[in-house]
């Protein structure tokens, strides 16, 4: 008698691939190879003194670039980021000023950020989704725009006088030894990542960018949902303009700089793609850490500003090339 041994199918690992897991590790890994690199030149980049102020700094230009991820999810970006920055860091400061310089004033700085980059939110909002401009456009003439009235409203001078307990608790406090910015950027995090992941708005936001036909072809209106991201984009970047005028003590008519470029930056080296549709808070994250990390470490070196910009554009352009590439495969 012969027996029949049946033998079942042998299970597949789920998971990631091994492409999948490199690709997801390429950045930390980078950051790595380039704390190491710096560390060799100069010691002081390796101290844990340094890696709390990086820390730090990455945890503003997070802020910036989950901003700018709302709407380069959509096939957009906005270019008035850095100058919405600086118009609400002076204008809050003179709202605060105005109200006595008091703990009360804070509210009224508050409210009138809100309010400002609201207003800038809904504009960028309503000429792309409902009249059908492009973005660069748009948020380049309203960057002029924004810019013009913040040096105007303040003289070009920066705005004093603003309540001590703002910086003490916004720039210097902390909770468990970690900085007040750090667990202001790590909710900002975790409360946009359950919004992309959780919330039919989120999920609209993908599909507006990876196929803006097919969006409208499932029903999704997609004015409202255009609106509202740029109107994200503009009150996160406000809450980065409060905390950067804390740290500051002043409104500053220049306090922008150039972080529109550096969000852009974060971002994009981190994966989220310029064409729409890919990506998410967790990559901006990361990039907002390489960006600072390279920052930190040329600065430390002491590489010339205008050098730094130099590298950071190659560095876009070197993670556009790269994310055109493997969008193709």
């Amino acid at each position: 008698m012969s027996t029949e041994v049946k033998t079942q199918p042998i299970a597949q690992p789920s998971g990631l691939s091994p492409k999948e897991i490199l690709r997801a590790a390429r950045l930390p890994i980078a950051i790595i190879v380039v704390l190491v690199l710096f560390g060799l030149v100069e010691p002081r980049v390796l101290s844990f003194g340094n890696f709390r102020n990086i820390a730090l700094q990455a945890s503003y230009l997070a802020i910036f670039a989950m901003a700018q991820t709302m709407v380069l999810l959509t096939r957009g970006f906005d270019l008035s980021l850095g100058y919405t920055v600086s118009l609400v860091s002076v204008a809050a400061s003179m709202a605060m000023v105005a109200m006595g310089g008091g703990d009360v004033s804070i509210l009224y700085g508050v409210g009138a950020a809100v309010l400002i980059a609201g207003a800038i939110g809904l504009a960028n909002g309503l000429l792309i989704a409902g009249i059908g401009i492009n973005p660069l456009v748009t948020t380049l003439g309203m960057a002029n725009m924004v810019l013009a009235l913040a040096s105007t409203i303040s003289g070009g001078f920066p705005v004093t006088g603003l309540p001590k307990s703002l910086t003490a608790e916004f720039a210097e406090g902390s909770l468990l030894a970690i900085p007040t910015p750090i667990w202001i950027a790590a909710l900002v995090f975790v409360l946009l990542f359950l919004t992309l992941k959780a919330t039919r708005f989120g999920r609209s936001l993908y599909i507006i960018g990876a196929n803006p036909k097919a969006a409208v072809a499932a029903g999704i209106r997609t004015m409202p949902v255009l609106v509202l991201a740029y109107m994200l984009c503009a009150l996160l970047a406000a809450l980065g303009a409060l905390l950067l005028t804390a740290r500051t003590g002043s409104g500053e008519p220049n306090l922008g700089g150039n972080l529109t470029l550096e969000a852009i930056a974060a971002a994009v080296v981190g994966g989220v793609r310029l064409s729409g549709g890919e990506g998410g808070v967790g990559a901006a994250v990361l990039g907002a850490l390489f960006v600072t990390v390279l920052s930190n470490g040329m600065n430390l070196v002491q590489i010339d500003g205008y050098l730094q910009q130099i590298c950071l554009g190659v560095i876009i352009i070197v993670s556009l090339i790269v994310n055109r590439d493997e969008a193709r495969r």
